[in-house]
This record gives C-alpha cells, structure tokens and sequence, in this order.
C-alpha cells in the first residue's frame, strides 16, 4: 500500500513518476496483446493517482505560515 503522506512523496516529481510509469506499462502490454495484465497495471496506476494526487495531506512544509500582527 502506499502511505501519501510519507516525506519520501513530497518531492513532485516522484510522484508523477510513478503512475506515469504505469501508463506507460499499459501501453506496453496492449502493445503485445496482454489485455489482462495492462487492465491490472491500469488499476494500480489509477489507485496511485488517487493516493498520491487526491487522498494526500500537505506536508507540515507547505503549509502557509500564520502572519504574526504588529
């Protein structure tokens, strides 16, 4: 399973990188006739959209600070 709010995903690129590499798997496997496992590879891209893109919390880094009155 993947924990979204691991400091390990904060870094943007990581996690585009990891479904994007799943499509791109997809494609592979429709490329050479494997419906099933591309169908398989494609659930778990989108269940790694879902996790790291909508079911994440910001990290306690990107969180605005409170602006102190004078």
């Amino acid at each position: 399973m993947i924990d979204p709010n691991h400091p390990f995903y904060d870094a943007l690129w990581r996690r585009i990188l990891i479904p994007a590499v799943c499509f791109v798997w997809v494609g592979i496997e429709l490329y050479a006739g494997e419906a099933v496992w591309a169908g398989i590879v494609a659930v778990v891209g989108l269940f790694a959209t879902y996790k790291l893109f909508f079911d994440r919390k910001p990290s306690e880094g990107a969180k605005p600070k409170e602006r102190q009155e004078d």
